[in-house]
């Protein structure tokens, strides 16, 4: 009777683990979808998965690249500086969000660029609109943006 016992609390033991830990390759769903992410993080949402770079730009040093989630229907921005302090500045990514090509700004986002590292902002979400992502250099003003996407 003990060992039957404890062989259905083995098998019971073992069965909610399995249940409590998800396969290799699960996929999880899109926290969120088009405008409905706006100001809302990639990783978070489930919405980095599926991402592909769009378009970007870059001054020489840091990297600025629009992020997009087919799943979400959002745009982000992801910035690389990978050489480490040489500004005594701050740099700055930023995604712009239009109602049209080359058409009135919506919404912003920025991110402070690490020095060295890389960090994206919130998304900014919605398929009928048009995006692009810049640099700022905070000492000299300078800007440097990608095309449309």
């Amino acid at each position: 009777m003990k060992r039957m016992i404890a062989k259905v609390a083995g098998v019971s033991a073992a069965a909610m683990t399995m249940a409590l830990v998800p396969l290799a390759g699960t996929s999880y769903a899109a926290g969120c979808s088009g405008a409905g992410c706006d100001n809302l993080g990639p990783v978070s949402q489930s919405c980095d998965g599926d991402a592909v770079t769009k378009q970007s730009v870059s001054d020489g040093i840091s990297k600025a690249e629009l992020r997009w989630s087919a799943a979400c229907q959002a745009a982000w921005v992801r910035v690389t500086d990978p050489y480490g302090p040489d500004n005594w500045w701050d740099h700055y990514g930023y995604i712009e969000k239009h109602s049209g090509y080359d058409g009135p700004l919506v919404r912003s986002l920025s991110v402070k660029i690490p020095d060295p590292g890389s960090d994206w902002s919130n998304m900014l979400g919605g398929s009928s609109y048009y995006y692009r992502v810049c640099l700022k250099d905070s000492g000299t003003g300078k800007v440097n943006c990608s095309g449309y996407w």
